[in-house]
């Protein structure tokens, strides 16, 4: 079976590796795989690792332990090759750079030397913001053949179209904004000159030819960014499908102090990875209540109008003990 007008449907799953894989990532994967799977399509293993301060060496082998242990498997990945690696991100450098230049050919990214104080601190324009200070445009003049500041005292940014941006998602229905003003131009690389993650994502989901992106709704400004980057490449937008966050019972995103949430430690307790799915599968809707079941038990019925669209709470110490 395939997507709309026949196309073949290719999802992913995309792990950062700056620590531990932990319930909320398990729900949203769980989601990805079975919108996959449901419609016979394919599925790709992307290691997003450019987060370079932030990664964790072991974490890589370890977030492709949490997915086999879990019961989601793949079609292409950094463990099994495929027609579209490197599969770590890291190591599709040389790509990013020519899209970039790309980019810069086109008058849509310019050297900015700006740092965040200075933002921070030009914040108090009355621009509506929904992710954060709106850029103030200082760098902006800058056009393609202009001088270029020293390296390293600059990063590449994305010059964001004014005008409505819409974005179709599969829970949430269609979202407009005007990506210029509401979000402002956003950075595509570092100051290293390396490609910062709206730019590598893009690029990703096009080269390996992802069509349906499952992924939590604390992204959906990312999403407006990047349709804008994927037009101005010439790019296909893939559809969207921006998930609840799993935050604790105080309503707070997932840290320590609502307990360990790893997917490791849990492993590591003896709990079986046909309890998480079956939590995973109850809280999005799927089943009527949290009973242990595989992911490939759950393909068959799985649909979106069946995920609940609420925030999730958990009480991370409780959570299995009744399973």
């Amino acid at each position: 079976m395939s997507g709309i007008a026949g196309i073949k449907v290719v999802g992913r799953l995309a792990p950062s590796p700056t620590g531990s894989q932990h319930l909320g990532n398990a729900r949203t994967y769980l989601l990805a795989w079975l919108s996959a799977r449901s419609q016979g399509g394919r599925m790709i293993l992307r290691i997003e690792d450019i987060d370079s301060p932030r990664v964790k060496p072991w974490a890589i082998q370890q977030a492709i332990d949490d997915l086999h242990w879990l019961g989601l498997d793949w079609d292409e990945g950094p463990d099994i090759g495929g027609p579209s690696g490197p599969y770590i991100q890291t190591a599709r450098a040389s790509i990013y750079r020519f899209e970039l230049g790309r980019l810069i050919e086109m008058d849509r990214a310019y050297p900015c030397t700006c740092t965040r104080s200075d933002i921070d601190e030009a914040a108090s324009a009355p621009h509506e913001s929904i992710d954060g200070p709106v850029y103030h445009g200082k760098c902006s003049a800058w056009r393609h053949g202009d001088p270029l500041p020293p390296t390293g005292t600059f990063c590449w940014r994305f010059r964001a179209t004014d005008g409505v941006t819409a974005v179709t998602d599969c829970l949430l229905g269609e979202l407009r904004i005007n990506v210029a003003q509401q979000l402002g131009d956003f950075p595509v690389t570092r100051k290293t000159l390396e490609a910062a993650y709206q730019l590598a994502v893009v690029v990703d989901d096009h080269a390996m030819k992802v069509n349906q992106v499952v992924r939590g709704d604390d992204l959906i400004p990312s999403a407006f960014r990047q349709a804008d980057l994927i037009a101005s490449l010439g790019y296909n937008t893939p559809s969207y499908s921006h998930v609840p966050l799993v935050v604790g019972s105080d309503g707070r995103r997932l840290a320590k102090r609502h307990g360990d949430t790893r997917l490791s430690q849990f492993r590591a307790q003896g709990v079986r990875a046909e309890q998480i799915i079956g939590w995973a599968a109850h809280s999005a809707g799927l089943v009527a209540s949290p009973q242990a079941i595989t992911a490939a038990e759950l393909i068959a019925d799985f649909a979106w109008s069946k995920v609940n669209r609420a925030t999730v709470h958990v009480d991370s110490v409780n959570l299995f003990r009744s399973c």
